[in-house]
């Protein structure tokens, strides 16, 4: 029996996403999660969806305005830590569901509003993930969601990655969601009314090796990363080395600030 490359693919991003704690690292994108729900617009009354929700920041931010909400993820070990991050915030109405971005389990036109922070972006298939995410949208409805651009402190981090630990072939890059044009060429006639707007995350560091050390500590990508170069200590050595060296470039004042791009259109 053949297996599909995608499943396993997925199957292993299951995989990657439970290694370590990343509830740890995913706190410092709450600020985020408020901007981008400011931006998107939500308002109390809706139905929001929250595609990629991971440990819940976007869904919990949107539930606690007042809208309706739905949060979608492929881990369970991620919605788990969302459960609990809502129950903390007082919110036991939240419908979660494990599923995958690219077959997302709602009729047509389920949504009035879309969103995604740092989630959709991982599904292999990209223009397959955003056709879901615009078939549950109802017309006039709001998809909005927030990316790392290629040539930020995320995007250059992964880069590295993927230079020492090459992805799978036919899997395109989560990072080609933060270039405008390729964004714009995605959506397409789809949609009307695109906007683009930058934000920065910060993170707390006494040193480029303080916080290399926690992601590498609590992130899944990393985490696998660091298993795979464990047998080859030069390249590991090299590998943490070119981090440090690129986190060095955005500390300042024991914060990492790098910027994020946030995305919003309408469904035509």
């Amino acid at each position: 029996m053949s297996i599909d490359p995608m499943n396993e693919f997925k199957s292993r991003q299951r995989e990657t996403w439970t290694m370590g704690n990343f509830g740890d690292m995913a706190v410092f994108t709450t600020p985020v999660a408020g901007h981008l729900v400011r931006y998107a617009g939500v308002s109390g009354g809706q139905a929001v969806l929250d595609v990629g929700t991971g440990t819940g920041v976007v869904a919990i931010t949107a539930r606690r305005i007042g809208a309706r909400v739905t949060g979608l993820d492929l881990t369970p070990a991620l919605l788990a830590h969302a459960r609990v991050s809502a129950t903390l915030a007082e919110l036991d109405d939240i419908a979660w569901h494990e599923g995958d971005a690219e077959a997302l389990p709602f009729p047509d036109a389920s949504f009035d509003v879309v969103l995604s922070q740092f989630g959709h972006i991982f599904a292999p298939r990209p223009e397959v993930a955003v056709g879901e995410m615009l078939r549950v949208l109802k017309p006039g409805g709001t998809i909005a969601f927030a990316t790392w651009p290629g040539e930020q402190l995320i995007g250059r981090q992964f880069s590295l990655i993927a230079k020492y630990i090459p992805p799978p072939q036919g899997v395109a890059s989560p990072l080609q969601w933060g270039d405008v044009s390729v964004v714009r060429q995605r959506l397409g006639e789809s949609v009307k009314g695109l906007h683009f707007e930058r934000g920065t995350m910060a993170i707390p560091a006494l040193s480029p090796r303080h916080l290399r050390l926690f992601q590498e500590a609590k992130a899944g990508p990393f985490i696998r990363t660091v298993q795979a170069l464990q047998q080859e200590p030069a390249r590991l050595a090299a590998w943490r080395s070119e981090m440090d060296a690129v986190l060095g470039e955005y500390l300042h004042d024991n914060v990492v600030r790098h910027e994020y791009l946030l995305t919003r259109a309408i469904k035509a």
